[in-house]
Order: structure tokens, then C-alpha cells, then sequence
């Protein structure tokens, strides 16, 4: 009897370059229980604090706190859903009486610190 024909796919494999190891990352490794810089409290301006209250918060609910006063307050364009409009509060944040959602956090970013 013959043998049978080796199929092609298995030489080509044989052949191929070696697999190269996964490059590692310079970056350094997280310490266990250190906060990010996105979930580090941060202290609101008296400016901000009438929005969000005076507590310590991470940037990341500061955000959340002031998209929840600006739909109860109903602040969004209903023409142009990214545009809000400044209430009085607002204001003194923002610095101006319309500002995108995309510039929102420039502005809140002035108005809190470590």
C-alpha cells in the first residue's frame, strides 16, 4: 500500500517562524488599593459645592452628580442634546450661559482640587 501524501497546510507550519514571546509593559504595576487619579476625591469650589455638594467626590461623580442636576433642572437643549444651558448655579461654574457636554469637564476641572 502507499503511504498517504502529506498535506500541505502541515509542511507550511512546520516551516514557519517561530511565535516571538508577548512584548511586556514598561509601565508600572498597580498597587493593590491605590486609587486612580479618576477615583481620587476631590474637593469642590464653593461654586461647584452648591451643585454637588460639599464632600470630597472623584472626578468621576462630580460628573454623574451634575448630569443628574442638569436633567432635573431639565438644562439640556432638547434642540441640540449636546449643548447646556446654564442655570444660575451653572454660571458660576461654567463661566458663560451655554457650554457643549464635550467642554463640561474643563470647566469642572477648574473648580476642584486635591
Amino acid at each position: 500500500m502507499k503511504e498517504p501524501a502529506k498535506k500541505p497546510a502541515a509542511k507550511a507550519a512546520a516551516t514557519a517562524a517561530p511565535k516571538k514571546a508577548p512584548a511586556t509593559k514598561t509601565a508600572k504595576p498597580k498597587v493593590a488599593g491605590a486609587p486612580s487619579a479618576f477615583s481620587k476625591p476631590l474637593t469642590p469650589s464653593k461654586e461647584l459645592a452648591a451643585v454637588v455638594g460639599s464632600d470630597p467626590l472623584p472626578r468621576t461623580e462630580v460628573v454623574s452628580k451634575v448630569w443628574e442636576y442638569i436633567k432635573k433642572h431639565k438644562l439640556q437643549n432638547e434642540a441640540n442634546k449636546r449643548e447646556i444651558i446654564a442655570d444660575d448655579k451653572l454660571k458660576l461654574v461654567f463661566e458663560k450661559d451655554k457650554v457643549t457636554m464635550f467642554e463640561m469637564n474643563k470647566y469642572l476641572a477648574k473648580h476642584l482640587k486635591n
